[in-house]
């Protein structure tokens, strides 16, 4: 049991890794996930791949909806942009991947700050319906400027390389996410401990108040809105990659959904959260798949009755999340960490 555990400073109140149990945990966690291309197969990594954008993608828009309290209903076209641009540079500028990525996030973060241009005069639903309408229209931009994305057709993109060697298999690309999850997580969870972040919350609690106290409201509204695209934008250039394609269909409005229900479920303003509500919104999906083949399989005609239940089973147990558990599975983990930090007293 954790005793005498106190803290002399706010600074080391904010200290991420506050003891050496989770540095020692933390450590086995990562020889883990770069040991998992060793011994898992094509299937897993890729679901690992999958796994780690939407972690990115997550983290981008919770930093918007859960800390800054900006909702937000476009983060597929967001996605979107950043694997178009990702694309266009590297198929028709030649430029190699490791330019084209960063470079589609900043695509992203000057569109997204362009739709967060009237977060300052509105909010709430009617922030809601401005990036509703964001979404649709870069979507018809998608579909239509075909002299630049191709239409429906879409672009091919050549795998990422570094010098000869080639990121062409699921276990290969796996090191490129990995490095890019570990970056984008780390300079989130430094970032909600700064001025920064302490604005951002600030003005989701009480956005009038905050300005009173001489936040820029507009300022911080755009830099949320920005850092979130950046995020998606990185998440759609890796999506590109690994894919090797992009077309239309891959950045619908129901993705949208799919990443404010990741942050929703997971937990609204905990960057811990969001990973964990990408990791859940990732893997049901894959094991009600496995379920059906498993019915498939052993009870000929029952996939006819499960494979529709899909989406159902899928929708109740976000809706059981949301009437059970509002604070998500962040706060789950939190309850599990102060029952055995107290464990076996009970104060």
């Amino acid at each position: 049991m954790r005793c005498g555990d106190f803290k002399e400073s706010y600074l080391k109140d904010e200290t991420i890794f506050q003891t050496y149990w989770v540095k020692f945990w933390l450590f086995i966690l990562m020889l883990f996930l770069l040991g998992l291309p060793f011994y898992a197969n094509s299937y897993v990594m890729y679901v690992a791949n999958l796994i780690g954008f939407a972690i990115i993608g997550a983290v981008g828009l919770n930093l918007l909806t859960g800390f800054t309290g900006q909702i937000s209903l476009g983060h597929a076209a967001f996605i979107g942009v950043g694997g178009y641009t990702a694309a266009i540079l590297v198929t028709r500028l030649g430029l190699p991947f490791w330019v084209a990525m960063p470079l589609a996030g900043l695509t992203a973060a000057a569109t997204g700050m362009v739709i967060g241009i009237p977060s300052l005069r509105v909010k709430g639903l009617y922030l809601v319906i401005a990036t509703l309408a964001a979404q649709f229209i870069l979507e018809y931009v998608f579909v239509h400027w075909e002299s630049m994305t191709h239409g429906i057709r879409g672009i091919n993109v050549p795998a990422p390389r570094l010098g000869s060697f080639v990121f062409d298999t699921e276990q290969k690309f796996y090191y490129i996410t990995l490095a890019v999850v570990l970056l984008g997580v780390g300079f989130a969870r430094n970032l909600v401990r700064t001025k920064w972040g302490r604005a951002f919350i600030a003005i989701r609690d009480r956005d009038l108040a905050a300005e009173i106290m001489g936040i820029n409201l507009f300022r911080y509204k755009l830099v949320a809105f920005g850092l979130s695209s950046f995020y998606a934008g990185i998440a759609g250039a890796l999506w590109v990659g690994f894919i090797k394609v992009v077309t239309p269909e891959h950045f619908p409005f129901s993705l949208s959904i799919q990443y404010l229900a990741m942050v929703i479920v997971g937990g609204l303003g905990s960057v811990l959260g969001a990973i964990f509500g990408a990791v859940f919104m990732t893997l049901v999906p894959e094991l009600l798949n496995v379920l059906t083949s498993f019915a498939k399989s052993s009870v000929p005609g029952l996939e006819h009755v499960f494979l529709p239940m899909k989406d159902v089973i899928f929708g109740l147990l976000i809706v059981s999340f949301l009437i059970f558990e509002p604070h998500g599975l962040a706060e789950i983990w939190h309850r599990i960490k102060n029952f055995f930090n107290l464990w076996p007293f009970s104060y």
